[in-house]
């Protein structure tokens, strides 16, 4: 799954570190999502789409639609 979140957290200019406060996960968590080292659990996914005000689907892509 590929996502949006670094262009997303730039955009406000927030810190890995600020937005893992905001999401209540560790920095690290933050950093593995962007670079696609780990899926969310699909509550984690929901609470960032609805911080950036976006629908899951503009934050979250899969891969099979890319392709498509």
């Amino acid at each position: 799954m590929t996502n949006r979140l670094r262009v997303l957290r730039a955009e406000r200019g927030w810190s890995q570190g600020d937005l893992a406060e905001r999401l209540e996960v560790s920095r690290q968590s933050v950093n593995a999502i962007e670079t696609g080292r780990y899926d969310p659990s699909l509550p984690l996914a929901f609470r960032i789409a609805e911080l950036f005000g976006l629908a899951i689907e503009q934050v979250f892509t899969s891969p099979t639609k890319e392709n498509a």
